[in-house]
């Protein structure tokens, strides 16, 4: 079994690399092309090519470029509606002979729409209909028998790839413009949701002054269901942070805690954040410095937040 599956991972790595050539003039044309068509690129293929033309399709939409998957045989009986002039078709197939694309091909040259093929064989009905050739062609399939699609639709699909991605670079798609087509799970979190979205703020961030003693720190951090206080000076600048971490370790050794003044016990200097930053940022701190609280704080260094550990957890960013 090892020496099958390594022999198909060698059969299609060398189909990769073979690809690298094909990155010619062709390429560059059909992702001009659709960098400068007006409506969407409209992705279709049949069989095991159409679900790599849904996957290229999905990368497409995500990375700035509109998109949607027409599937041939429904395109012949109604779907063709959704194609406009100003639309551009990426037609998937190897053999470039799928015979319900060869038949809705007139009509999209009837509707004006330009086409790319992305094809096996550069000299196929597909190609002589297509305004843009990629050549998609492999030596042969990984599958023993040569009759599995295998080798041919992982160079579908890793050409697709490079087509979005040469999009995303021209189309200058940044970080942002990424988080805002994927608003949804850990993903769109990280890039999305700031510090201030869900610090802990009002009743449930714990302020205590420095000189208050510990009995009354523990009273307001009760209060608030909370794992520290922010402790500040007369200027309501942040000065320390008492932790559950604080109690213990001062609990065994000073029998006079309670009474003590919260900043003769507390953790000075403590790391804090802005609430204009990224959550997943406040994440990277809490984890990397090993901590559980972290301060958030205005341009005064003066608490206005909380973060928690938990609070993370409950956002979905863990």
């Amino acid at each position: 079994m090892k020496t099958i599956a390594k022999r198909v991972l060698t059969i299609e790595r060398d189909a990769l690399s073979s690809l690298i050539k094909r990155i010619d003039g062709s390429f560059e044309d059909a992702v001009r092309a659709i960098y400068a068509t007006k409506g969407r690129v409209i992705v279709t293929g049949m069989g095991k090519p159409g679900f790599v033309a849904q996957k290229i399709s999905a990368t497409l939409s995500s990375t700035g470029t509109p998109s949607l998957y027409l599937h041939p045989a429904e395109a012949l009986h109604g779907d063709l509606g959704r194609v406009t002039k100003d639309d551009i078709i990426l037609a998937l197939s190897n053999s470039g002979e799928t015979e319900e694309m060869i038949k809705f091909l007139p009509i999209i040259k009837k509707i004006g729409a330009k086409l790319i093929a992305m094809t096996g064989n550069t000299k196929s009905t597909l190609a002589r209909f297509a305004d843009y050739i990629i050549d998609v062609s492999v030596d042969r399939e990984a599958c023993p028998l040569g009759l599995a699609p295998t080798t041919s639709t992982t160079a579908m699909l890793a050409m697709g790839d490079a087509l979005a991605v040469a999009l995303l670079d021209k189309k200058d798609f940044k970080e942002k413009d990424f988080a805002f087509f994927h608003p949804g799970g850990i993903l769109g979190k990280r890039l999305i949701l700031k510090v201030g979205d869900i610090m802990r703020k009002g009743r449930d961030n714990p302020i205590v002054n420095e000189n208050m003693p510990v009995k009354k720190v523990l009273l307001a951090i009760t209060k608030a269901r909370a794992g520290s206080a922010s402790v500040v000076n007369s200027d309501g600048r942040l000065t320390g942070i008492f932790t559950d971490g604080d109690l213990r370790r001062h609990l065994e050794t000073d029998p006079r805690l309670i009474d003590r003044k919260v900043k003769e016990v507390m953790t000075k200097n403590p790391t804090s954040i802005k609430k204009d930053k990224l959550a997943a940022e406040a994440f990277d701190i809490l984890r990397s410095k090993r901590i559980d609280e972290l301060p958030v704080v205005d341009e005064k260094k003066r608490p206005i937040g909380l973060l928690d550990v938990q609070d993370l957890l409950k956002a979905g960013l863990v």
